[in-house]
């Protein structure tokens, strides 16, 4: 594609480009990731859902996209934007081109943007929406994003959240291992896979499980997902997580970090440009280990409302913020970043096996 297309944010900047992926328009909450790598695994995470996703590496699609790494069933990003956009990807199971496959999903991308400065800017001044668009001028894409409802606004949980229960990757009828109840709150698959890795049979819930649908499936454990969007507009969900807490081994990942918080009672404010990317450093604060950590939110605990048994398990080196809870009490852990990675580091994925042996500690 040859055609020009705007990046333009709410404040009135305006970067230029070329357009590539689907001919249409977007509006999203713009945010940068400071990965190196997996654009296929970001632009599939519903996390993003709602969100133009402006990666810091300046090389995008240079290995390509493949049938493997998709973290959903299709893309949940809003749109794309890329400093440089590689043409012949050089991968043994690239299928397709990053073009091809933003073009066949319909989301839209633009190349040939700086997003360094991008990302300068909303360091600066926080995330804020954006218009990437090649029919509109600047000033209309302004009207535009003006007269949009706010990210903050919106229930994208809810949006994204499977419609019914499922099992995943059905096992043969001997199987033994733990059964884990996942609430579906913007699931990825590489949670699953890794409850799967440690031999326990998986049941996603939708977001809108009662206490009762848990029930029914007499669980080991319950595993709350991370999730896009703003957690104080999930409500509906505290009761089902505070019950799952108060009756079963719970782990929390991300949103499902928050609704922990939630559930026992304190409040979530917006980080003012978030934390996504693989390099984010986490303090354990009983071991004093730190992890690098691959991070993928907006929203963050207060740790001054904390309270009923609720403590701080880690904290972010950059800026002090809560990365993980704990309960005194009850068999409840929780982190901010992602276990999983996906794309990121594997440091974190004994938290996986710290989930399961915590459900055995506890039938004992």
């Amino acid at each position: 594609m040859t055609n020009t297309a705007y990046l333009v944010l709410e404040d009135g900047t305006v970067f230029s480009g070329k357009s590539f992926g689907a001919e249409t328009e977007a509006i999203g909450e713009v945010v940068f990731n400071t990965s190196m790598n997996g654009y296929q695994e970001m632009l599939t995470d519903p996390s993003y859902t709602g969100q133009i996703i402006v990666p810091t590496y300046p090389l995008i699609g240079n290995y390509g996209v493949n049938p493997f790494d998709n973290e959903s069933a299709c893309i949940r990003a809003t749109a794309f934007g890329v400093h440089e956009e590689c043409l012949l990807p050089n991968h043994y199971q690239n299928n397709q081109t990053i073009h091809s496959f933003l073009e066949e999903s319909g989301i839209p991308g633009i190349s040939g943007i700086d997003t360094r400065a991008i990302t300068r800017k909303l360091r600066s001044a926080g995330v804020m929406r954006g218009m990437i668009t090649t029919t509109k001028t600047p000033e209309e894409a302004l009207k535009t994003i003006r007269s949009a409802p706010d990210y903050g606004q919106i229930d994208f949980v809810r949006k994204i959240s499977t419609p019914s229960a499922y099992e995943w990757q059905k096992e043969k009828p001997s199987f033994a291992g733990f059964h884990i109840a996942v609430l579906d709150c913007g699931l990825k698959y590489s949670i699953l896979n890794q409850l799967k890795s440690h031999g326990c049979k998986v049941t996603v819930l939708p977001c809108t499980a009662s206490p009762q649908d848990i029930d029914a499936l007499n669980p080991d454990g319950v595993l709350l997902s991370p999730g896009p969007g703003n957690p104080e507009l999930l409500d509906y969900l505290v009761n089902t997580v505070r019950y799952a807490c108060e009756k079963y081994p719970v782990m929390g990942i991300c949103l499902g970090n928050q609704l922990i918080g939630k559930a026992f009672g304190a409040k979530t404010f917006k980080l003012k440009f978030g934390h996504r990317g693989g390099n984010h450093p986490v303090k354990d604060l009983a071991s004093g280990r730190v992890y690098i950590t691959s991070q993928n939110h907006g929203y963050s605990l207060d740790p001054a409302t904390l309270k009923e048994g609720l403590e701080v398990s880690h904290i972010n080196l950059n800026d002090g913020t809560v990365e993980g809870l704990r309960h005194r009490e009850l068999p409840v852990f929780s982190i901010q970043y992602h276990s999983e990675a996906s794309p990121g580091p594997m440091d974190s994925t004994y938290l996986f096996k710290q989930f399961v042996e915590m459900i055995k500690q506890t039938k004992k």
